[in-house]
């Protein structure tokens, strides 16, 4: 399938993370799809576009009229029977693989037979879900990066199962809505950008919980000393702390080593329910917390 004969996308999960991505797709002239299970979901999904949209228009990155002639692409729905005409799946849904898996086989039903199905995650390798339709060879990763609309770089990776022409439709793709494609020619939990970044999350966590230095200090450190744009608590705030819970938890689950198990400080954070930004309080206050997602 040429990169021609891709028209409409759909993006499964109208999360900060899916919204995004389905704003991506509509600025670079796509038709999109943006289903959510919750109807609450897809008008949060929409307020967060609004919000980030407006400062675009306010810092003159983007006119009126490109905006709106966006959010005309996107058409937002609760029903997988919208998506009989997509040609291109990417599902930013919740890290838990047996909601993913089940996602994908209703997918398989819902999407014509040549569209292909992508999962954002980073932690669930498409092997794992691939099975649970019967296109195998049309499944992949697509990772994006948070937040979707600012971060160039797009991980896609190629399980065993993944045909070759599938790996290059994604990287074609990946390249028609602007972003900077990486293959991956086998897959690995994490990926690249996020192994490493998991070792430094780790190692932050460990000088917080031994009383090195505070959360503060410790981006300070890693902003001023390592040149990098945001530091590990600030982030974990940013993608939200319940997503890095999930993400070691998964971890965990396929290996059963006890070292891969999430911080006792994130799993205090998760059952305070202080999961970052979109919480209003995480490791940092904000003042107000955003939309729910």
């Amino acid at each position: 399938m040429p990169i021609e004969n891709i028209n409409e996308v759909a993006v499964i999960g109208a999360g900060t993370m899916g919204a995004q991505i389905a704003m991506v797709c509509a600025m670079a002239g796509y038709s999109v799809v943006l289903q959510d299970v919750s109807a609450e979901s897809l008008v949060n999904g929409r307020k967060i576009l609004d919000e980030q949209m407006e400062k675009r228009v306010q810092k003159g990155r983007l006119t009126r009229e490109e905006v709106c002639a966006a959010f005309e692409k996107i058409r937002f729905t609760t029903a997988l029977e919208d998506l009989k005409q997509t040609d291109f799946v990417i599902e930013a849904i919740v890290e838990k693989l047996e909601i993913k898996r089940d996602l994908f086989e209703k997918l398989d039903r819902f999407t014509p037979k040549h569209a292909i199905l992508a999962t954002n995650s980073s932690t669930i390798v498409s092997s794992k879900l691939a099975d649970a339709t019967n296109r195998p060879e049309q499944v992949c990763n697509v990772h994006f990066f948070n937040p979707a609309l600012v971060m160039e770089l797009v991980e896609v990776v190629r399980g065993p199962h993944t045909s070759a022409e599938t790996a290059e439709m994604a990287m074609a793709f990946v390249k028609s809505i602007d972003k900077y494609p990486v293959l991956l020619n086998k897959e690995i939990s994490g990926f690249v950008a996020n192994r490493i970044l998991g070792k430094l999350m780790d190692e932050a966590v460990y000088l917080l919980e031994n009383g090195i230095a505070s959360h503060e200090d410790i981006d300070i450190v890693c902003k001023k000393a390592l040149n990098h744009p945001i530091g590990p608590f600030a982030l974990m705030d940013l993608t939200g702390i319940d997503v890095n819970y999930l993400v070691r938890m998964q971890r965990y689950q396929e290996s059963g080593d006890e070292k891969d198990k999430p911080a006792k400080i994130v799993q205090e954070k998760v059952e305070k329910g202080e999961l970052g930004r979109k919480t209003g309080k995480g490791f940092y206050t904000y003042d107000s917390a955003p939309a729910k997602v």
